[in-house]
């Protein structure tokens, strides 16, 4: 039992508390002291989800390129697959594909290209996901 919470029937006895006292309600300094714990409890978990949350948005791009696109367009987007050589994709790096824009990017990744070529990925990926996709591949003409 915490401190001050209840009474029992000795100290009711020996006229250590007046009649006047509540005993079903805690002391204002309990109570406080609780409501600061909660409060900081509450804190941390919403730090917690904010710092996994940011550590997710900035991995997906990395985690979806390496899901969905590196078995055809290889770990650096050279296209040096089995898959990528037999089908002669561009590197993503190259001056023809970086000239696209964002907009015919993002169509492709979501629409597909070619029939057998590339599969459409607008069903697997959000628009957010998709976005992320062409800021990496414009990332790998560095």
């Amino acid at each position: 039992m915490q401190a001050g919470c209840r009474l029992d029937a000795q100290e009711k006895s020996s006229g250590f508390v007046s009649e006047n006292f509540d005993v079903k309600n805690r002391p204002p300094l309990i109570a406080s002291l609780a409501t600061a714990r909660r409060h900081r409890m509450a804190l941390a978990g919403v730090g917690l989800a904010l710092f996994f949350s940011t550590y997710a948005q900035a991995d997906s791009a990395a985690y979806n390129y390496k899901a969905h696109c590196s078995a055809c367009h290889g770990a650096t987007g050279a296209g040096d697959t089995m898959i990528g050589k037999n089908l002669k994709l561009r590197p993503l790096s190259s001056p023809e594909l970086q000239a696209l824009s964002d907009e015919e990017l993002f169509a492709i990744i979501s629409k597909g290209k070619g029939k057998g070529r590339m599969p459409a990925f607008e069903r697997r990926l959000t628009k957010d996901q998709i976005n992320d996709l062409v800021k990496y591949i414009r990332s790998l003409k560095k």
